[in-house]
């Protein structure tokens, strides 16, 4: 194709600037022929990231129309102007609302009671114009209800300035407070607060101490991580009586607290980083309640005095399970909250901390996705919860811990006549390669057949023990609508099924990842449930990773593939200890100086095992200030398969050029970003799907 020619041609030329990188580490020489492509100054780099958006452009031209339609069709669904459900903190009602035509929420207030004047507190629509991207990272309220202090991030890079705005005048402090993250904590003074800051790595690494109305450069320096493989959190417990400090990698735990009536005191131990070991604190009364996987793989919870927290005085509060992995703990004044996870669904149960009876929520579906609401009030006898499932649309639950009774606040409209009982969802189990049972969430319009001619869209993503679970998209109807039957491989890496399914996908287990989905692609083929050439499978960032790697190991299984930001240069990527996240990832895949993870990784990495061959028709997506997964990576597979593949089907790159991890921020282009992909997908999958 001549433009596919084109974009050969710019990646190909021998420019000065694109000398290929040499490695040899273990006695090992790999040459990256496309290394030139991260010089983001470089104007040969972004040359290609532009003939790369133009060719595919190009390519989609034909669609156009079918993307304005899809568009047109999952905006209809959605009622752009709505409210979120009020919660209650002291005397004030805090909520979100949105409004048509407006990308961003509106955050509000009212003071007393539900008829009283609302109060709008902040508007992210203001603060994003004249920004093409914008995130809204801290949005935390003083705990007399009168500053608000937040941050914005402009260019997707993840690097936030930190804001306060005096809510009597509706006045902005004279200070900003640049390169943070995200975590931020009051003292109950109101004067007092805690941020932190990012290293040139975008690690949070420094704890910072600023009091209200001071200049920035007087700020105290309370804490600095040297060790790269930590990041440094700030957070607040429930009972509001405690500042907590985490250190934390991915497999290590360390945990300071501070009182919150008392800010200008030291920082006070919980219990030194002992690799391995991950904890997570809350407070009660007198003590400090505990969940650890301490000689616990599914994990415990302990409680300790705060007047003695180290770790010989920790109390066993819940016991390890084999079967049930302690997810996390909410304690109110009277009530704690047990989250779990069973057989690969998230439960809860409720213990009355005076007498204590305990409860159980249990949900009537067979695949769903659980989580605790907006819980602010530490005197209350009320849970808010969040539940959705594939066919449910997103609900919130008051639940009344003494009752046992639940309320439904509300279910998330879907317009256009939404009717459940046209759909139907099913848990199911492969079987992998090793005989592991692999289960597998499936959601279809009622009607279709097991007759191997079913389009089937199917995701992952298997990595840091995140779990992904079954939830309502009233976009994904587009597709569903269409006769496309939609799943989730709940593979290993992930932590639905329990730690151990977490620690069974990483390391020098990590291709059981990947052969988990090979497995639950073959048996909804072997299943009739679709067939090969009717089979698209989806997944972004490590689900990316997972994408390139099955589509080495099995590209005639697929039809066309959509990679999101996808993680494939791993092997280059995490040697570079100047990049983001690199150390911190030696915990997930293994560190490459040692021969034997270099080598195993270096076997499953996609872009390292590219070859001259047939591949699926692929839609390859990128941020250009993506801070987590470096355009490049997406730019250099995309460069390397375009160079080797032997098929004519279609590849496509197509990279914001404005956007970070997340692509475009705003609502309305994130639907356009999201009708694009489904426009490649049914035009890949044809017969009158695009229709």
């Amino acid at each position: 194709m001549k433009q596919d020619n084109i974009v050969r041609n710019i990646v190909n030329a021998p420019v000065a600037d694109k000398q290929p990188q040499i490695l040899e580490l273990h006695g090992d020489q790999r040459v990256d022929n496309y290394f030139w492509l991260r010089d983001i100054d470089n104007p040969e780099a972004i040359a290609y990231l532009e003939a790369e958006n133009t060719y595919t452009a190009s390519m989609m031209q034909h669609t156009e129309q079918l993307q304005t339609k899809l568009y047109k069709e999952m905006l209809a669904r959605i009622k752009e102007t709505d409210l979120s459900v009020p919660y209650r903190k002291d005397d004030y009602y805090y909520y979100t609302r949105t409004e048509a035509g407006k990308d961003y929420p509106i955050y509000c207030r009212k003071y007393g009671s539900l008829d009283a004047e609302e109060e709008i507190l902040l508007d992210e629509n203001v603060l994003a114009n004249g920004h093409d991207f914008f995130e809204l990272g801290v949005l935390s309220i003083s705990p007399n209800h009168q500053i608000l202090a937040y941050s914005v991030d402009t260019n997707g890079s993840e690097e936030f300035t930190l804001f306060f705005l005096d809510l009597t005048t509706h006045q902005l402090y004279a200070e900003k407070i640049p390169e943070t993250d995200c975590s931020f904590g009051w003292a109950n003074d109101n004067q007092t607060t805690f941020y932190t800051k990012v290293d040139d790595a975008s690690r949070p690494y420094q704890l910072f101490r600023h009091t209200l109305g001071t200049p920035i450069d007087e700020d105290v320096l309370l804490y600095e991580e040297p060790d790269d493989t930590y990041s440094l959190y700030v957070d607040k417990t429930c009972s509001q009586a405690y500042i907590l400090i985490a250190l934390q990698s991915n497999i290590t735990t360390e945990i300071y607290y501070l009182d919150a009536n008392a800010p200008y005191g030291d920082l006070q131990l919980i219990h030194p980083r002992t690799t391995g070991v991950e904890y997570d604190v809350e407070h009660h009364t007198d003590y400090f309640y505990i969940v650890t996987n301490d000689a616990a793989t599914n994990f415990k919870l302990m409680k300790t005095p705060i007047a003695a927290p180290t770790k010989e005085n920790w109390q066993t509060v819940i016991p390890h399970r084999d079967d049930v992995m302690l997810s996390g703990i909410s304690l109110f004044a009277n009530y704690l909250v047990i989250y779990e996870r069973k057989e690969g669904l998230e439960t809860a149960r409720v213990k009355n901390l005076t007498t204590n009876a305990e409860h159980s929520l249990t949900f009537p579906e067979p695949t769903y996705a659980f989580s605790e609401g907006n819980n602010p009030e530490f005197n209350t006898n009320i849970l808010r919860f969040h539940y959705t499932s594939f066919i449910t649309p997103p609900s919130v639950f008051d639940y009344n811990m003494e009752t046992n009774q639940r309320e439904l606040k509300k279910e998330t409209e879907v317009l256009g006549g939404y009717d459940r009982t046209q759909y139907q969802s099913e848990w199911l189990m492969a079987t992998a390669k090793d005989g592991t049972k692999v289960p597998i969430s499936i959601v279809y319009k009622q009607g279709i057949k097991k007759d191997g001619k079913n389009p089937l869209l199917i995701t992952g993503y298997g990595a840091y023990g995140q779990a992904y679970f079954a939830s309502f998209s009233s976009t994904q109807l587009t597709l569903l609508d269409r006769g496309i039957v939609f799943a989730i491989a709940h593979i290993r890496g992930g932590e639905e099924m329990g730690r151990k399914w977490y620690e069974s996908g990483k390391f020098l287990h990590k291709k059981n990842t990947f052969t988990d989905f090979i497995a639950c692609a073959e048996y909804l083929i072997t299943e009739g449930w679709t067939a090969s050439d009717r089979l698209v499978i989806t997944g972004g960032s490590a689900g990316g990773l997972l994408m390139g790697a099955v589509i080495n190991l099995r590209p005639d299984l697929f039809k066309a593939v959509v990679a999101q930001v996808p993680f494939v240069d791993i092997v280059t990527t995490i040697l570079d200890t100047s990049l983001p996240l690199s150390v911190m990832e030696w915990e997930e895949w293994g560190n490459p100086n040692d021969k034997l993870y270099y080598d195993y990784i270096k076997s499953y990495s996609p872009y390292d095992n590219v070859e001259a061959k047939n591949y699926p028709d692929m839609l390859i997506t990128a941020g250009l200030n993506d801070s987590r997964v470096k355009y490049w990576e997406p730019a250099k597979w995309t460069a390397k398969l375009r160079e080797l593949k032997t098929d004519n089907n279609i590849l496509l790159l197509k990279t914001n050029m404005d956007a970070g991890h997340g692509g475009a921020s705003g609502r309305y282009e994130s639907l356009r970003e999201l009708a694009f992909e489904y426009a490649f997908i049914l035009d890949r999958l044809g017969s009158g799907l695009e229709d």
